[in-house]
């Protein structure tokens, strides 16, 4: 089987004091440099076919910081957006293809928040940023190519490694969204 990831069942673990950091892309010159103020939040192993993944690995790892708290510090000349029509706008590197943040500017309930891939910090991701969570939209790695006969391995190794999967996002972000949808359509009511 291929990797899930290399940070997923490596015992990685956060600081849950972590305050930020910089994240890179894989250019040798020149890189694109963005900068959080703050540690990501449901940092997540995902398996769309959407976010940048590693070479070899299943699953992307992906959390979440508020929009403000994120800085394009260096070669923003670089970014382009991979896919305008999506509802997250990937910035990636025009050179090495590298995703460094995704951002939402249409009405959704994650506006605000930008997605990004703590592993492109220097060490690998190894220095302090939130552990992966959960896993999400696990069963996708087959629209991928990979086989649904092999999903219960995927999913053991998942769980060996302490992460719940799902098919969609964990309980919290899915009630979140139904929250977000509620209130929009004017039928939500925290008394009942």
């Amino acid at each position: 089987m291929a990797s899930l990831h290399p940070l997923i069942g490596s015992g990685y673990k956060g600081d849950p004091d972590h305050a930020g950091g910089t994240l890179s892309c894989h250019c040798a010159d020149a890189p694109v440099e963005v900068t959080l103020s703050s540690d990501v939040v449901f940092n997540h192993a995902c398996g769309c076919s959407k976010c940048w993944k590693p070479a070899g690995a299943l699953f992307s790892v992906v959390g979440v910081v508020p929009r403000e708290k994120l800085a394009v510090t260096a070669n923003a000349a670089k970014l382009r957006v991979v896919d305008r029509a999506a509802a997250i706008q990937r910035n990636a590197c025009s050179e090495c293809g590298v995703h460094l943040f995704g951002r939402i500017e249409v009405d959704h309930p994650f506006k605000g928040l930008d997605f990004v891939h703590t592993e492109l910090s220097p060490g690998a991701g190894q220095d302090g940023w939130q552990e992966p969570q959960f896993a999400a939209f696990v069963s996708s790695i087959i629209e991928q190519g990979f086989s649904p006969d092999r999903m219960g391995e995927v999913r053991g190794a998942l769980k060996d490694a302490g992460l719940e999967s799902y098919d969609c996002l964990s309980p919290t972000l899915m009630d979140l969204i139904a929250t977000f949808t509620a209130k929009k359509a004017g039928t939500f009511n925290a008394k009942v």
